[in-house]
């Protein structure tokens, strides 16, 4: 009853109407998502109606650009499903004081023709092998994706990323040309 929508308003609040007179003033207003902790803007029309799961037509949400570095594979770990017999999981890290740590877990980006041929470079460059995981020689540079960074307690870099996912192989760079924490620690800094 009056309880439950009581405890329901305290806990939700409404998204204040943003109108614009034109896209490329709406677009500076997507421009400032990040310093305001959002991932961009959502776009309805006003007679449009709401509905319950993914709605569409009615709805757009027109996320900012994500941010990117490159990272370099620091381990891998077999997929699941038609993934399952080769490595397609991976732990991507960056630079501090001359040593790679981990920033982020991969599973997508790649093309299956991609995942055979870094599931080769696993087998051939493991260095240790942790139950599932396999700890790699590292040698791989990929170009990380991802909607956030922010502080972590969690994580031995004390960073994390929000929806890492890979772009692309780097076959063009060097491990020593990968990012560093202190790129990310600046993307915090900069409200991402």
């Amino acid at each position: 009853g009056g309880d439950a929508a009581r405890d329901a308003a305290d806990r939700l609040h409404l998204s204040p109407l943003v109108s614009a007179d034109s896209w490329t003033e709406l677009a500076a207003r997507r421009a400032g998502s990040r310093a305001r902790g959002v991932e961009g803007l959502m776009l309805k029309r006003l007679a449009g109606g709401y509905g319950a799961g993914r709605t569409r037509g009615e709805w757009w949400k027109w996320k900012v650009e994500p941010l990117e570095i490159d990272a370099v594979m620091l381990y891998a770990q077999a997929g699941h499903g038609r993934r399952a017999g080769l490595h397609s999981d991976y732990t991507l890290g960056v630079w501090q004081d001359g040593e790679l740590v981990p920033v982020a877990k991969a599973y997508s980006g790649l093309s299956d023709v991609e995942i055979v041929e870094v599931d080769r470079i696993v087998r051939a460059t493991t260095l240790e092998k942790h139950g599932p995981v396999r700890i790699c020689r590292p040698t791989l540079v990929f170009q990380l994706a991802f909607e956030g960074v922010s502080h972590s307690t969690r994580h031995k870099s004390k960073v994390a990323v929000r929806f890492p996912r890979i772009v692309r192989w780097r076959r063009d760079k060097e491990p020593a040309a990968a990012g560093t924490l202190d790129d990310l620690k600046r993307m915090i800094a900069a409200g991402d």
